[in-house]
């Protein structure tokens, strides 16, 4: 993967350059020589700011995370885009449209079945007595209390 590195407020140094090379060089595994990572390193107070846009065909692969040192921060942004990379991978397969990808991701990760499916937990659910209506009637009561809605046919 090729990196295109810049700062706004700050100075890039190679120790930075080192940091953000081996952190998101290991997104490596995931995409081919080919894709270009665009990272903007930016200071604005004490908050540390690194922006990554990686652009995959039909798709871009983007983070943003903001701490109070650059080091934390570019571990923040490494985490973000590897899942978003994965996710990505389960769209192209699920839509079967593995071709529109192809040539940024290596064949073998987009082969590989997935162990490490996300966990989903749920942390707070609610119960409401709702009585039968009419979509009609629901579509009356959703305009007086002011909300927006959707009808699925």
């Amino acid at each position: 993967m090729k990196f295109n590195i810049s700062g706004r407020n700050v100075e890039v140094t190679e120790s930075l350059k080192t940091a953000i090379e081996e952190k998101l060089g290991k997104l490596d595994k995931y995409l081919t020589d080919e894709a270009t990572a665009n990272v903007t390193l930016s200071v604005n107070k004490d908050r540390q700011k690194i922006e990554v846009t990686i652009p995959v065909k039909g798709h871009i692969i983007r983070s943003e995370q903001v701490s109070n040192d650059m080091y934390v921060s570019i571990d923040l942004v490494e985490e973000v885009i590897e899942r978003q990379l994965k996710r990505y991978r389960h769209k192209l397969i699920a839509r079967q449209q593995g071709g529109g990808g192809e040539n940024y991701f290596h064949p073998e990760f987009m082969e590989k079945e997935s162990d490490d499916e996300e966990v989903v937990e749920i942390i707070r659910s609610k119960k409401f007595g709702m009585k039968p209506m009419y979509p009609e009637d629901a579509c009356v009561q959703m305009e007086l209390l002011g909300h927006s809605f959707f009808a699925f046919v």
